[in-house]
């Protein structure tokens, strides 16, 4: 199971070239899916730019399995409206250069003016993908997946303390029955499922 670089968190950096105002936007993106959604957050929130081109690097299915030559990754630009080549292909460039996925981003662009030539464009649109992720902060992470648990509430307080104690992230949620939702590295997964199987005599429901 192989790490890989990704970024901490959503950020945005934003500069002006001879009058037009760009935007770098970026967010971490574990699915297609989400990194659509994100596009779409940002093109409502900037609805008044000329552009808004997005670029992302995402795994092809849903995210939560990886290991050598099993999950393709799905590559997405476009030009939003620019040059043919002048956007969406440069700032997907900076993503792949830089090895960096399960990220989306958006550049924003306000017009100033001056055109800028295809030339300036792709530098523009390359620099606001970089100090948007130089905002964001790139990471090294390990393949995570997603495990639901469900557990009557006798055996909750077992389960909850398996997750604490392995320093798993999880939500709790306390209805009828307790269910915990939990992201937890793919290498380690398999033997949280047989602690948490032994622990509870097999009364913990995994899926």
């Amino acid at each position: 199971m192989e790490p890989y670089l990704t970024v901490s968190g959503r950020a945005a950096a934003e500069f002006e070239v001879r009058g037009s105002r760009f935007v770098g936007h970026v967010a971490p993106a574990d699915t297609v899916a989400a990194a659509e959604a994100f596009v779409e957050a940002v093109a409502d929130e900037y609805d008044d730019a000329t552009h808004n081109v997005p670029a992302y690097r995402v795994p092809a299915g849903d995210g939560t399995a990886r290991s050598p030559g099993e999950v393709m990754l799905r590559e997405y630009s476009s030009d939003d409206g620019e040059p043919t080549g002048s956007a969406g292909k440069p700032a997907l460039n900076v993503l792949q250069q830089g090895d960096v996925e399960r990220v989306a981003a958006v550049v924003t662009r306000y017009y100033g003016g001056t055109n800028l030539g295809v030339g300036g464009l792709a530098r523009a649109y390359s620099s606001a993908v970089k100090e948007g992720l130089d905002a964001a902060g790139v990471v090294e992470e390990v393949p995570h997946e997603r495990v639901v648990l469900t557990a009557e509430y006798d055996d909750s307080g077992t389960v909850r303390g398996i997750l604490e104690s392995e320093g798993v992230e999880f939500d709790a949620d306390y209805d009828a029955e307790v269910t915990f939702a939990a992201r937890v590295a793919v290498e380690d997964a398999g033997d949280l499922r047989d602690r948490l199987r032994s622990a509870t005599s097999g009364r913990v429901d995994i899926e």
